[in-house]
């Protein structure tokens, strides 16, 4: 995930690591190091090889026994997919089922052997938790300190709880009841298998915790050796079973979907699908929380690094992107060199300190602004010319960012552009809600599609008013919002991205003086002082409440006020402004494309008779010819950062590796190239066994 994330910060973080290591572990001179930055930006990769060719030379390299000189190079890299499949080949010997022995050969009932397959694969599977259990948690308890035992073994006793129980409705289901009821025992078990999102988040952990712990405790090594022989005579370490659970909550949907293809009944065919979404839901899930956790530990690095920051940096959502960028301030009209982490509500501007260290300079919260792009011209050559504004929405100026090259200035842009939709979509007013990010406590189904909302933070959108919650992709597909009055499409607090007037949230104005009396209730605020003829940009109001909170344009002030004193604002003009972050424009700008290459743009632009018929250039990252198969879109996904690839039910999209992230494959669909998930899609022709 680390690479998915793609961090600057991180990156140059381990590249100093690496280089304080070599010099107070191996004895290095600084001179024989390499800098940071000739490395994360391939300025002297001939500098790198020199410092790895004296590192493989120190003493302490050459105890180790490590060669710095190889014969053959072809198998160089083999070791990468061994660590990749390493889990799954111990699952499936694990797993292994016998076949029965015949003399003569008969006609194979494909659906019994899948039905038999996911029965025995589901004993073997509980017969492993258990052995976990009895053979490694119990005799180790005497040896290892209670929090040792909880931060290696996760939650393995939940587990083994959950399918005792899952095993034995199994084969009730399968050995007596013909597996009529079996779509419903794994739609009924959907949430209590999420106990996996915690277990897979974690069990990377577990292992290198057993690691260190049997590198310096010789006693709980030799009875490790001793309870892997007595579970399984040695086959398989302690190490090898804790990453079975993982591989196995992910196999479900695998041993559906071949049971759904050879079921003949239609309904059955058709009850089975909905068990096949059941555990398809899941395992996304369990990969999004285990994705989320990780994310959660690269926010945690960004927070410690900055001096000044106390507030939690996951009240802002996912990180997008990070690095250096000099910026203006309407305080400060000279460049000044920063460093900025953009996450999906918020800038954050930091000034370099010594080390890793940060200072935070300022905090932008992005609702408050929109984006202006301005075009390079003649200085396109030149660095840090590469320029974007944040416009403030209220009139009071706002930053203007500078970039060293125009690469990273487009990567910045996309990612802005990505926030702002994330922050507030498409459809965020759809059907009278106001749907805005929001962090589940519990368990929560979009009430479009009823599939889970993934992960451990802002999983997902949550109506202020009738509190429906929705995938990002599903906002446009929610039912009526049940709190929906005439008056509210003045109230909802509109995002920039779908207004095409400057100011994009709701205005009022004054039409009775207030001067703080009466005052507003002790848990509101601070009262608003209002002049009849002001103009209140709306922060927070509801239908039902007698008292908003808004900001008076006038005065720039923010406080509360009676509804009463103000009206609906009719702006006098029908200007409309230009903004690159119209997010309308930005999701469907090649549905776009392609609309006026087939018809005239006289439809918007009455002087021009013409279609779209030269491209600038060709889309990028076309690989069409390189693609391994194709799979039908079965979900919609809205892509929530750059890398990712957003998906509409009913697509064909080309599969291009299945190398991605865990659960996440990468793909093209209409030309664009990004990950998307692999449980969204059904491949043509399945090739599992």
């Amino acid at each position: 995930c680390a690479a998915r994330l793609h961090s600057s910060f991180l990156c140059l973080k381990n590249i100093r690591t690496f280089l304080c290591a070599c010099q107070e572990k191996f004895g290095m001179r600084k001179n024989e190091l390499f800098e940071a930055f000739e490395l994360f930006d391939v300025r002297d990769f001939a500098k790198v090889i020199d410092t790895l060719s004296i590192l493989s030379q120190t003493p302490l390299a050459l105890q180790r026994g490590f060669r710095d000189t190889v014969e053959e190079d072809d198998d160089l890299y083999d070791c990468v997919e061994e660590d990749e499949n390493e889990g799954d080949d111990i699952y499936e010997d694990l797993m292994r089922t016998e076949e029965p022995e015949t003399q003569q050969k008969v006609e194979v009932d494909k659906r019994s052997c899948c039905l038999q397959e996911l029965r025995q694969t589901e004993e073997k599977y509980t017969n492993t938790l258990e052995s976990i259990l009895q053979h490694f948690l119990k005799p180790l308890q005497p040896f290892l300190e209670p929090v040792d035992i909880e931060n290696i073994f996760i939650n393995v006793q939940d587990l083994a709880k959950t399918h005792r129980s899952l095993l034995h409705e199994l084969q009730e289901s399968i050995l007596h009841l013909r597996a009529e009821n079996l779509h419903q025992i794994f739609i009924d078990y959907k949430e209590r298998l999420l106990l996996y999102g915690r277990y897979c988040s974690q069990v990377e952990a577990a292992t290198k915790h057993l690691d260190k712990i049997t590198s310096t405790h010789e006693d709980v090594k030799m009875k490790l050796e001793e309870c892997s022989m007595r579970a399984n005579s040695g086959r398989f370490s302690l190490r090898d079973l804790l990453m079975v659970p993982m591989q196995r909550v992910l196999k479900y949907h695998l041993l559906l979907q071949e049971l759904v293809k050879h079921t003949v009944d239609q309904q059955e065919k058709e009850n089975l699908r909905t068990a096949l979404d059941a555990m398809r839901d899941l395992a996304q899930c369990v990969n999004e929380v285990k994705r989320d956790n990780e994310i959660i530990r690269q926010i945690t690095t960004f927070q410690l690094c900055i001096e000044n920051m106390s507030l939690s940096l996951a009240l802002y959502g996912r990180p997008k992107i990070d690095g250096e960028f000099k910026i203006c301030s309407p305080e400060k009209k000279s460049k000044q060199d920063r460093y900025g982490f953009l996450f999906d509500k918020a800038l954050l501007v930091c000034k370099k300190r010594s080390g890793e260290s940060l200072e935070l300079k300022e905090l932008i919260e992005l609702q408050h602004y929109q984006l202006r792009d301005e075009p390079s011209g003649e200085k396109d050559s030149k660095k840090w010319t590469h320029t974007f504004l944040l416009m403030d929405l209220y009139g009071q100026g706002g930053y203007d960012l500078y970039f060293k090259t125009r690469e990273l200035k487009k990567k910045w842009l996309e990612q802005f552009e990505m926030a702002l939709s994330n922050m507030c979509p498409e459809n965020s007013t759809a059907n009278g809600h106001d749907f805005q990010m929001h962090c589940f406590e519990d368990t929560t189904s979009c009430k479009a599609c009823q599939m889970l909302l993934r992960g451990i933070f802002y999983q997902g959108y949550r109506c202020s008013r009738c509190r429906m919650a929705a995938h990002k992709e599903c906002l446009g597909r929610v039912p009526a919002c049940g709190r929906n009055s005439e008056l509210s499409g003045t109230l909802k607090k509109v995002c920039a991205s779908k207004l095409l007037t400057y100011f994009c949230l709701p205005k009022m104005e004054v039409c009775v003086d207030y001067y703080g009396l009466p005052p507003p209730p002790l848990a509101f605020g601070q009262p608003l002082p209002l002049s009849m003829g002001d103009v209140v940009e709306l922060t927070r109001a509801e239908v039902d409440l007698q008292w908003w909170e808004g900001r008076n344009l006038t005065i720039g002030e923010v406080g509360w006020f009676p509804c009463s004193k103000v009206q609906p604002f009719v702006p006098v003009t029908n200007e409309c402004c230009e903004c690159v972050t119209c997010d309308v424009c930005v999701c469907v700008w090649q549905e776009l494309v392609q609309y006026y290459q087939e018809n005239s743009l006289r439809e918007c632009f009455k002087d021009v008779d013409s279609r779209l018929q030269t491209p600038y250039k060709q889309p990028e990252q076309s690989v069409s010819e390189r693609y391994h198969g194709t799979a039908k879109v079965r979900y919609d996904f809205s892509a929530r950062d750059r890398t990712e690839l957003s998906l509409r039910e009913g697509d064909t999209v080309k599969i291009l590796s299945k190398k991605a992230h865990n659960g996440w494959w990468k793909g093209e669909v209409y030309g664009r190239v990004g990950l998307f998930p692999a449980n969204y899609v059904e491949e043509e022709h399945s090739d599992y066994c």
